[in-house]
């Protein structure tokens, strides 16, 4: 893993500790536009929902990053966006959410 990659990492792992919750109540994944992602696909409350993004040096790196939470229980799949794609994104599961 690279330092990058374990920053990420552990700025997403803070993050969700710091909100609740187990991983299973999260869902990971990446995206070229995280916001659009976040806000419009998947109904994240921007002003009050629990979510984070960053982005990775390279879509493998991000991909890796993606799959690392995979492992620990969080929600979501492999697969999505393209050889570009750089930011992975995570919030928290809610009623209202569209996973």
């Amino acid at each position: 893993m690279t330092a990058k990659q374990a920053q990420v990492v552990n700025d997403i792992a803070s993050y969700v500790a710091k909100n609740g919750g187990q991983y299973s109540e999260w869902y990971v994944g990446i995206a070229a536009d995280p916001k659009n992602r976040l806000f419009k696909d998947h109904a994240v409350s921007q002003p009050s929902g629990q979510w984070i993004y960053d982005y990775c040096a390279t879509s493998a790196e991000a991909r890796e990053v993606e799959q690392h939470f995979f492992s620990k229980g969080a929600k979501g799949g492999p697969g999505g966006g393209d050889n570009t794609t750089k930011a992975i994104y995570a919030y928290k599961i809610t009623n209202s959410t569209i996973e």
